[in-house]
C-alpha cells in the first residue's frame, strides 16, 4: 500500500474529519431539539399532556406516517404537509375568533387598518415562547385553545369516516376511516398540533423558529432567515470555486491515464462458476420481480393522484390504500437495489478468492437467500397489517410499521434484514480475507472494495439508533444515516470498487490505475457526502449551524458528478478495444445511464433543491421526487440492473441473448423516466414552489390549488413516462427470464 500512501491518507483524513462533523453536530441536534413539554396549559390547567402528544406520534406511525402527507417537510407529496396545514388552519381559527371579538365583524370584512392590528396580535400570540424549562410546561392562551380545539375537529373528522369530509380524503388520496379509533385520531391531532407549535414558535432568546422559520407562513411572518439566504450563496459561490479546482486538477490527472491493451479474449473465462456462483439465478430472479412489482405500484400510485381512492372506478384504496402502495413501492426498490449489490458482492467474492468458494459457501447464500424472502414477506405483510389498523400500536412499530420513509419496515423485520447483512458481509469476508493474507502484490484496492464491503453490511445499524417514542428531530438525524450515508454514500463507494475490480479482472484496466481512481473517487464522494447528510436536517428542528454544514458540504457532492460522464464513456471505448467486449455491450450502456443520471439527477436536480433558500420553500413538494426519481432509479436502478447483466452473463457465457428485447429495455425505461419527470413531476413542482412563494406552503399543496384543472391534467400526463417504463421493465423481466432458462436448461444437460 506504500504506492498510494498519500491516496490513503486522504481518505483516512476524511472519513475522521467529517465523522467528526457529524458527531459534534449531531449532539447538537439532541441538545437543541424542539421541546416536548409535560403539559400545555391555559390559565394553569393541563390542556394537553405529553404522554398524549407522544401516543399521537405512534398513532400517526401506524397509519403509514410519511407515507401519507408529510410532518415538517418530509414524507409524501400526496395529502398536505401536515405542519403548515395545521398552522394555516389553527391561525385562521384565531384570526376569525379575534375578529368577532375586537371588531364584530368576520376576518375577511376588516379593512387594512384593522387587519395590521390582527396579524400584530397574532403574531405575539402564536410566535412567542412561554415554555418554561423548570416546570417543563407551556402557557397558551384561552383564544389560542379555543383555535386548536377547532382545528383538532377537522383531523378527528378526516382521519375518520364522517361523510362530510369524504371529498376531501379523496382529493387527498386517503382511503376511508382511517384510524378507526377515536382515541388514536384525538392524540394524532395533538402530535400535529406539537409539529406545528415547534414551526411557529421562537427559540429562547431569537427572533427565528425551532424549524427556521419553516414553513413559510407570511401571516406570522415565517419567511426565509438572513442565515438562510447568506447559506445558499455561500454554497452556490463554494461549488463553482470546488467545480474549478476539480477540472482544473483532473486535467492535469489525466495525463496519467490507463495505456493499457485489452487481452484478445475475456479473462473471466479462465474462472469456472463456482456452486455458490451458479446459486445466484434466484438472486437474479428476485431481483427483477421485486423491481416488476415496485414499477406496478408505482403506476397504481401515480393514478391515485388524480382518481384518489379508485383505480378506475375499482375502490383499490379499500385493499390497498396509497399509504400502503407508497410504503411498498419505496420498500420494494429499497429491497431489489440492496439485493442486487449482495448479489454482485457474492459473484466477485470466489473471483478474488482465485476462483474458488470457501468452505460451505454455497450453504450460506442459500440461508442468506432464504432470509432476505423472509424479511421482505415478513415486513409486507406487517406493514399492510398496520396501515388496516389491526395491530396494537406498540406491536405496530416492532412489525407492522415504523412510519418513516425508507425504514418504513417494523423494528424486528430491521433487525433481521441488518442480520442478513452481517451474514452477507460474512460470506464476503470469507472469500475476501485470503486472499489479502496472500504475499506479494499490492492490495489497496481489495482493501478499499472489504472497507466498502463492511460499511454496507454494518452502516444499516444506525436504524436501530431511534425508537417508537424518539423524538421527532433525532429520529430524523438517524434516519439520513441510514437513506444518505448508507445508500449515497458506502453503496456509491461500493459500486465505484466492485466496477474497478470487474474492469481489472476483464483486463481493460490496470490494477494500479483502478486502485488509484477507486481511492480517489471515494475521498471526493465521502467529504461532501457524509456532512452533507446535514441537508436533509435544515428545517428539522435543527440550529442553524446545521444549516451552515449542510449548505457548504452538500454542494461538494454535486462536484464529482460533473465529468462522471466522461469516465464512462472512457470504460466504453476500452470495450470497443476487444471483439469479445461486445458480450458486456448491455451492462456498459447502463453503466453509461447511470452517469447520464447521476449528473441530471443527482447533481442538476439534487442541487436545485440543495440550498437552503430554495428548500425552504419547495421542501415537500414535487420537485423533490424530480430528483428522488432521476436518482434512485437513474442512478441505483440502472446500476443494478448492470450489475446483474453481468452476472447473468457469466452464470451463462453461451446463452442467447435477445439484444432486441434489452435495447428496447434500455430505452424505453430511461425516456420513460424522463418523460415522467418533464411532463408532469417537474411542471407540477415548479407550480407549487411558486404557489409556496407568493402564498405559503400550506396552499401549495392544499387540494384547492392541487385539484385545479391544470393540475389535474399535468398529472394525467404522467402515463406519457409510465406506460413505456413499464413496458420496458415487461421487455427486460421477458429477457431475464429466457436468459435464466437457458442457464437452468444448459446445467441440467450438464
Amino acid at each position: 500500500m506504500k504506492a498510494y500512501r498519500l491516496h490513503w491518507l486522504s481518505l483516512v483524513g476524511v472519513l475522521v474529519f467529517t465523522f467528526t462533523i457529524l458527531g459534534f453536530y449531531g449532539k447538537e441536534v439532541y441538545r437543541q431539539a424542539p421541546p416536548i413539554p409535560s403539559a400545555f396549559e391555559v390559565n394553569g390547567k393541563q390542556v394537553i399532556s405529553k404522554d398524549q402528544i407522544i401516543n399521537g406520534q405512534l398513532a400517526w406511525q401506524s397509519a403509514g406516517g410519511q407515507q401519507i402527507g408529510t410532518v415538517w417537510g418530509h414524507g409524501a407529496y400526496q395529502a398536505p404537509d401536515w405542519t403548515a396545514d395545521w398552522l394555516h388552519r389553527e391561525i385562521g381559527f384565531w384570526l376569525e375568533n379575534f375578529s368577532q371579538e375586537r371588531f364584530a365583524k368576520s376576518y375577511a370584512n376588516l379593512n387594512s387598518e384593522e387587519i395590521a392590528v390582527a396579524k400584530v396580535a397574532l403574531k405575539q400570540d402564536i410566535r412567542s415562547n412561554t415554555y418554561n424549562a423548570k416546570t417543563d410546561k407551556v402557557q397558551i392562551s384561552p383564544r389560542r385553545w379555543a383555535a386548536i380545539q377547532k382545528t383538532a375537529e377537522h383531523y378527528i373528522e378526516l382521519y375518520g369516516n364522517h361523510p362530510d369530509f369524504q371529498k376531501l380524503r379523496q382529493a387527498y388520496a386517503m382511503q376511508e376511516n382511517v384510524m378507526p379509533d377515536l382515541e388514536r385520531r384525538q392524540n394524532l391531532s395533538k402530535f400535529f398540533f406539537w409539529t406545528s407549535w415547534s414551526a411557529a414558535t421562537n427559540r429562547p432568546n431569537s427572533e427565528i423558529t425551532y424549524t427556521n422559520n419553516w414553513p413559510h407562513e407570511p401571516l406570522i411572518d415565517n419567511v426565509a432567515t438572513t442565515a438562510n439566504i447568506a447559506w445558499s450563496i455561500a454554497s452556490i459561490i463554494l461549488l463553482v470555486l470546488a467545480i474549478g479546482a476539480f477540472v482544473w486538477i483532473w486535467s492535469f490527472k489525466r495525463k496519467e491515464e490507463d495505456d493499457i491493451v485489452a487481452p484478445i479474449d475475456d479473462p473471466l473465462n479462465s474462472f469456472s462458476l463456482t456452486p455458490s456462483q451458479k446459486s445466484l439465478w434466484k438472486y437474479i430472479l428476485v431481483v427483477v420481480a421485486l423491481f416488476g412489482l415496485q414499477s406496478l405500484l408505482g403506476g397504481a400510485l401515480a393514478h391515485y393522484t388524480v382518481e384518489g381512492q379508485d383505480f378506475y372506478g375499482f375502490k383499490l384504496s379499500e385493499w390497498l390504500p396509497y399509504s400502503l402502495a407508497r410504503t411498498w413501492h419505496i420498500q420494494l426498490a429499497l429491497f431489489w437495489i440492496a439485493t442486487s449489490f449482495l448479489t454482485a458482492g457474492l459473484f466477485l467474492a470466489p473471483i478474488i478468492n482465485g476462483g474458488k468458494d470457501p468452505k460451505h459457501q454455497r450453504l450460506g447464500a442459500n440461508i442468506l437467500f432464504g432470509a432476505l424472502v423472509l424479511v421482505v414477506g415478513g415486513s409486507l405483510l406487517g406493514e399492510a397489517l398496520a396501515i388496516h389498523q389491526k395491530l396494537s400500536l406498540d406491536i405496530s412499530f416492532l412489525i407492522g410499521h415504523q412510519g418513516y420513509e425508507y425504514l418504513d419496515l417494523g423494528r424486528i423485520w430491521q433487525i433481521a434484514l441488518l442480520v442478513g447483512l452481517i451474514l452477507w458481509l460474512g460470506l464476503m469476508l470469507r472469500g475476501i480475507l485470503p486472499a489479502l493474507k496472500k504475499p506479494g502484490e499490492d492490495k489497496s484496492l481489495l482493501a478499499l472494495f472489504t472497507g466498502s464491503a463492511t460499511a454496507i453490511g454494518l452502516f444499516y445499524g444506525a436504524g436501530l439508533f431511534y425508537g417508537a417514542k424518539t423524538h421527532l428531530s433525532v429520529m430524523e438525524y438517524w434516519r439520513w444515516w441510514v437513506v444518505h450515508l448508507w445508500v449515497e454514500g458506502f453503496f456509491e463507494v461500493f459500486a465505484t470498487v466492485a466496477i474497478s475490480f470487474l474492469f481489472v479482472n476483464l483486463g481493460l484496466v490496470s490494477k494500479k490505475f483502478a486502485t488509484r481512481a477507486s481511492l480517489s473517487s471515494a475521498s471526493i464522494f465521502l467529504i461532501g457526502g457524509i456532512p452533507g447528510t446535514f441537508h436533509h436536517l435544515y428545517f428539522s428542528g435543527t440550529p442553524t449551524s446545521i444549516m451552515a454544514i449542510g449548505a457548504c458540504f452538500s454542494a461538494l457532492e454535486v462536484v464529482p458528478l460533473v465529468l462522471v460522464g466522461v469516465e464512462a464513456f472512457d470504460n466504453w471505448s476500452r470495450g470497443l478495444q476487444a471483439n469479445w467486449m461486445k458480450t458486456y455491450e448491455w451492462p456498459i450502456k447502463f453503466f453509461i445511464g447511470v452517469a447520464f443520471w447521476n449528473f441530471v439527477g443527482a447533481g442538476v436536480f439534487g442541487f436545485l433543491i440543495n440550498p437552503p433558500i430554495s428548500l425552504y420553500y419547495v421542501q415537500g413538494l414535487n420537485l423533490t421526487p424530480v430528483h428522488a426519481h432521476a436518482a434512485t432509479f437513474g442512478v441505483y436502478g440502472l446500476l443494478s440492473i448492470g450489475l446483474i447483466l453481468v452476472v447473468l452473463r457469466r452464470l451463462n457465457p453461451r446463452a442467447q441473448w435477445n439484444n432486441t428485447w434489452l435495447k428496447w429495455s434500455f430505452w424505453l425505461m430511461n425516456f420513460g423516466l424522463a418523460a415522467m419527470i418533464l411532463f408532469s413531476l417537474l411542471p407540477i413542482g415548479i407550480l407549487q414552489a411558486i404557489a409556496s412563494v407568493e402564498h405559503g406552503l400550506w396552499f401549495a399543496r392544499s387540494a384547492e390549488f392541487m385539484q385545479q384543472g391544470y393540475m389535474q391534467t399535468l398529472r394525467w400526463m404522467r402515463f406519457i413516462g409510465d406506460t413505456p417504463f413499464l413496458i420496458g421493465v415487461g421487455l427486460l423481466a421477458l429477457f431475464t427470464g429466457d436468459v435464466l432458462r437457458q442457464s437452468i436448461k444448459c446445467c441440467k444437460n450438464k
